[in-house]
């Protein structure tokens, strides 16, 4: 379901992922990917993208995958899509050259290590990410790195529900995390805790999304170097 990016061993819940996995879990998906997930993802990225569009500027898409979001982009701002699978990312270019001149560039980058300077994007979006990556504080943390002061970091995921019928749809699915290639029962504290230890960083926004709230959107704001956020 997400898209492929990360270096590492651990997880927030143990499940086992690491970049080879990711990869070839990613190759798998790349011809079936829109087939499968377009419609149901759909609505959390029409939400990510159109507040990366009110914000407007440079925008880094992490995990730009096939590109699905790509078009839903304002055609004033910038994009920058990078993803770690080459098959997915072949998709995202075919989709790019039917006419997406607002796309900057696309390329094969880990989310853990962006070849990109500090302080480069006014917004960085990682739709459907945060589930496939083994250690999500590292890659948070190089996305605040190359994020300029005032900007935002928006995020949509699905958010572990730690108890009931879903719960336990979560855990099934978690024993072939290495196989599909994410982990289902991704837990907010893993969110929270990170953003605790951020005095620079203030959540902007949470709510729940359709279909039928599985889906988290989370609006994270760098305070500017005078102490304010630009949250709008």
């Amino acid at each position: 379901m997400p898209r492929a990016l990360a270096r590492s061993e651990s997880s927030p819940r143990g499940a086992s992922l690491d970049n080879r996995i990711v990869e070839r879990a990613y190759a798998r998906w790349a011809p079936v990917y829109d087939l499968a997930f377009d419609a149901a993802l759909q609505p959390g990225r029409k939400h990510a993208a159109a507040a990366a569009s009110r914000h407007g500027g440079l925008v880094l898409d992490v995990g730009v995958g096939t590109g699905l979001e790509l078009p839903m982009f304002a055609k004033t701002t910038r994009v920058v899509g990078v993803d770690l699978s080459e098959p997915m990312l072949r998709r995202a270019a075919r989709r790019v050259e039917q006419g997406l001149d607002h796309v900057a560039g696309l390329g094969v980058m880990d989310a853990c290590h962006l070849a990109f300077a500090d302080a480069t994007f006014d917004v960085i979006i990682a739709p459907y990410v945060l589930t496939s990556l083994p250690k999500p504080e590292e890659s948070l943390d190089e996305w605040v790195r190359v994020l300029k002061p005032g900007g935002e970091i928006i995020l949509v995921n699905h958010l572990g529900a730690g108890s009931g019928p879903i719960a336990w749809v979560e855990a099934q699915l978690a024993k072939n995390s290495a196989t599909i290639g994410w982990r289902p029962e991704f837990p907010w504290a893993v969110l929270a805790d990170w953003l605790a230890g951020k005095a620079d960083l203030q959540l902007s926004e949470r709510r729940a999304l359709p279909p039928f709230g599985l889906f988290t959107l989370i609006r994270i704001t760098k305070r500017a170097a005078d102490g304010s956020d630009a949250t709008r």
